[in-house]
């Protein structure tokens, strides 16, 4: 085993900031930063174009693209459209309940929650895992708070199990 020495500092590495921060991330995680940015752009212009929705009805989405879209998207792809949601109940302190999902970019420790709220239904136990189809209900100005959070006017709630990875992906 060798001592460690002591009577002189350990030798200094010159640190030099990168350029520019995305410099230093792999490119992959450099273009998730850009595409949030541009996210947040948008959001907070208050407009946004999204993909046609696929045909038919119900549309299975995420929780998070549904808020997306009935928040921001000008063109308004879910007016008169059935959506089916998949998430755990939970509740505010006026009554409303929401369907809720965790919202990862990189891991359990960055998520966030997209929420829904619940019209027409009633609620179940809070952090009951439900799959809700129903109607978006337009609300508030496109783009800002009063649009926050969407509704649903809910058809059908059907109980479910957890899925296995109970997050989505961002």
């Amino acid at each position: 085993m060798v001592a460690a020495r002591h009577d002189r500092p350990a030798p200094r590495l010159a640190a030099r900031p990168p350029r520019h921060r995305a410099a230093a991330l792999p490119a992959a995680r450099a273009r998730l930063l850009q595409r949030g940015r541009e996210d947040a752009r948008r959001a907070a212009q208050g407009v946004g174009t999204f993909p046609p929705l696929p045909s038919g009805d119900p549309v299975d989405l995420s929780v998070a693209a549904f808020t997306s879209r009935a928040v921001y998207d000008s063109d308004r792809s879910l007016k008169g459209r059935t959506v089916r949601l998949t998430g755990f109940v939970t509740h505010g302190d006026d009554g409303a309940w929401y369907i809720t999902r965790l919202l990862v970019s990189c891991c359990a420790a960055d998520a966030t929650t997209s929420k829904v709220e619940l019209r027409g239904a009633d609620a179940p136990a809070t952090d009951a895992w439900v799959t809700v189809t129903g109607i978006w209900r337009p609300k508030g100005r496109l783009g800002s708070s009063a649009a926050w959070p969407p509704l649903l006017d809910a058809k059908e709630v059907r109980g479910v199990e957890e899925p296995s990875n109970p997050y989505e992906q961002r």
